[in-house]
């Protein structure tokens, strides 16, 4: 029986992958800060869908703090043994003026947690994996990644450099046996989402996020686009010359700052 580790898990697409494994079959080690959530969904989950105790773990953890999600990641191999697939999914999205010299702080928040938060859920398991012989590793980007959009600097940021990471990695480790995987969501009806003030193309449930992503991964595909129309559109917003792109930009509501209700 597959084990996978998967952090964000207190809600949105961290919740809806855990599900979608634990329908298949699979065991599943839930990570997140909000431990109390974590404990509610998965009591919650276990009498659903039936299933003993044993199939769900959970650990608190914020992927901003390197010894807290190495301490977790330590804690699931002890208790749960080592995973076959990491999903690190945990991300923040906060709007940022670089004008404002508050919101540098907050541009570092957003890129601790999304890419150094990343490579710190990864770090734990790697050697075991190696040793193994086998092991998946799934990154959560973001199609945000692939062009920078008004106000969303920090997120289109860490994003793109989560594409770029999880392709360095996937280099690096092909050789022992790993995979390296890199999952690019477009827009998902997740808390993360529901304040956006803009248009959101393509806007699909968590759900039906998780189920493709599962399968994905299940493949071995080593980057996708989800849903398949965003990634039409993401490859054309990657070749559209700069002074297009802009003229299609302007006057498009920016991100809410931060601050903003």
């Amino acid at each position: 029986m597959q084990l996978v580790f998967i952090t964000g898990g207190s809600s949105g697409i961290g919740q809806a992958m855990a599900r979608a494994c634990l329908q298949k079959g699979w065991r599943v080690a839930l990570v997140a800060r909000r431990l109390d959530a974590l404990k509610s969904w998965a009591t919650e989950t276990t009498q659903e869908l039936h299933l003993t105790a044993d199939r769900i773990g959970i650990f608190g953890a914020d992927v901003q703090n390197p010894d807290s999600i190495i301490a977790a990641a330590e804690l699931c191999m002890t208790q749960m043994g080592l995973p076959d697939l990491v999903i690190a999914n945990a991300g923040i999205s906060l709007g940022v003026d670089t004008a404002e010299r508050a919101d540098l702080a907050v541009m570092r928040q957003v890129m601790e947690t999304n890419v150094f938060g990343m490579a710190a859920t990864f770090h734990p398991f790697i050697h075991a994996m190696q040793q193994r012989g086998s092991g998946r590793l799934v990154g959560i980007a973001s199609v945000a990644g692939i062009r920078g959009l008004p106000g969303h600097a920090a997120y289109c940021a860490s994003k793109a450099a989560v594409i770029s990471y999880c392709e360095s990695l996937r280099g690096e480790l092909r050789a022992s046996g790993l995979k390296v995987i890199t999952i690019a969501p477009g827009y998902v009806a997740t808390p993360l989402t529901e304040r956006n003030r803009y248009p959101m193309p393509f806007l699909m449930s968590a759900e039906d996020f998780a189920k493709q992503a599962l399968r994905c991964i299940e493949k071995g595909t080593s980057y996708q686009v989800i849903p398949w129309p965003m990634g039409v559109v993401a490859k054309i917003l990657r070749w559209l010359p700069n002074a297009l792109f802009d003229r299609v930009l302007q006057g498009r509501p920016r991100k809410h700052r931060h601050t903003d209700n």
